[in-house]
């Protein structure tokens, strides 16, 4: 055989192979990416599977981008359980590894998000406004240059207190910027006036903003009615499920490490407590340990946090599916405002923003912007001390009436 025939050969084989590689290209990309993330051969082809039913214009953005992670994790909790095998230990297995990957992806995205200027903020960005001796304001950034110039912070919908007469005081200013976290920063009141036909303050921009959450899990708010029971047992039996009813609370956010109860009374630190509530109409129980409580002695009751210690796999992705709002497929509409949501890295939500409303009246969209995370110890003082006594932040406890929430034996001991 002549060398021109063995390169001829040579050619058409390099050729095909690059042919085969080229229409296979998407599926070999997303087969490797799927195994640097630490996904089994048969979890990828699952995965592959599922990108297709879900129409990915890209599949391989499961792997980076919340909302197909999402509506991939959506398109096989709802399979699983229109084929009742929503709690086959196999599928509660791959929703855990994704529930975690999302966690991760969720987390990566925040080191990007970080502040560290207030001149990084953008318009419509809701703003409370802490005054010294006069409470907490709500306002919002009207434009943001040299100076940052933000509504006339108000109390309840109504300026108690007139632009001219913020001038030269010092404030503390807490932001929330939706899909990334909880900011503060301390600033000086330079100036008033009128910015496109509204009465406005000008603040010095800081380049000390302070981020004052951690983000080990998603706490999503919610108005939950639970039992809680005190444990007394040296070892606890995590297998444990009453049904006795246990102390009436509150739940006022989820996550998968934990949750805010309110009871009535004054509650105790540092007790160990089983938690049973629905979510969905399914069980879900917690065991924990409450590690601080504010005590509001006005209203005669508590605010728990509460720490998870132990919770079962499939109770933990029930937890999960309700905090991250994973929806069933049918719901298109939802969906899409909730992907518009997670993509919407930088902007504030300008519906929030411009009307306060009730929990119940959000819609699935405003709820996810509702989501909060851990917060550390320092911030929760300084927090409840700035609003634990606001009407805006008791409504809804309130509604409930005191009589109704049962009293912790504060002798209890564990």
């Amino acid at each position: 055989m002549s060398l021109i025939v063995i390169l001829i050969i040579a050619a058409l084989v390099i050729l095909a192979a690059g042919k085969i590689y080229s229409l296979y290209k998407v599926r070999i990309d997303f087969f490797f990416r799927g195994t640097d993330e630490g996904f089994s051969g048969n979890e990828i082809n699952l995965l592959w599977n599922v990108s297709q039913a879900c129409g990915l214009e890209e599949p391989i953005s499961l792997y980076y981008s919340l909302p197909s992670l999402s509506r991939c994790i959506s398109h096989i909790k709802t399979k699983a359980e229109n084929e009742g095998e929503i709690n086959n230990s196999k599928t509660q297995h791959m929703l855990s590894k994704l529930y975690e990957f999302r966690n991760k992806i969720e987390k990566n995205a925040d080191k990007k998000r970080g502040l560290e200027s207030s001149r990084s903020l953008s318009d419509h960005q809701k703003l409370r406004i802490i005054l010294p001796g006069k409470g907490v304001f709500s306002s919002e950034i009207m434009n943001n240059g040299k100076l940052m110039t933000i509504r006339v912070p108000t109390q309840k919908g109504q300026i108690t207190i007139e632009g001219k007469k913020w001038i030269g005081e010092s404030v503390s200013v807490y932001l929330w910027r939706v899909g990334d976290a909880r900011y503060v920063f301390d600033t000086k009141v330079v100036g008033e006036g009128v910015f496109l036909g509204k009465a406005c303050i000008n603040l010095e921009q800081s380049n000390n903003l302070v981020r004052t959450q951690k983000r080990n899990a998603i706490r999503a708010k919610c108005h939950i009615l639970a039992n809680l029971y005190i444990l007394k047992e040296k070892v606890v039996n995590y297998n444990e499920i009453s049904s006795q009813p246990g102390l009436k609370c509150l739940l006022e956010d989820i996550s998968e490490n934990g949750a805010m109860i309110r009871i009535g009374g004054k509650g105790l630190a540092n007790i160990q407590i089983r938690l049973q509530f629905q979510l969905d109409s399914r069980l879900v129980v917690m065991f924990g340990i409450v590690r601080t409580v504010e005590y509001n002695a006005e209203l005669k009751q508590s605010r728990l946090h509460f720490e998870c210690v132990h919770i079962e796999p499939v109770m933990k992705n029930i937890v999960l599916s309700y905090v991250f709002n994973i929806l069933p497929e049918k719901e298109k509409e939802i969906y899409e405002a909730l992907s518009l949501t997670d993509t919407d890295e930088e902007k504030t939500d300008t519906t929030e923003n411009k009307t306060d409303k009730s929990e119940e009246n959000l819609s699935p969209a405003e709820r996810l912007d509702g989501k909060i995370s851990d917060t550390d110890d320092l911030f929760i003082e300084k927090e409840a001390k700035a609003e634990e006594m606001s009407p805006e932040d008791l409504k809804e406890i309130e509604e409930l009436k005191v009589s109704e929430l049962p009293e912790i034996n504060n002798e209890v001991k564990i």
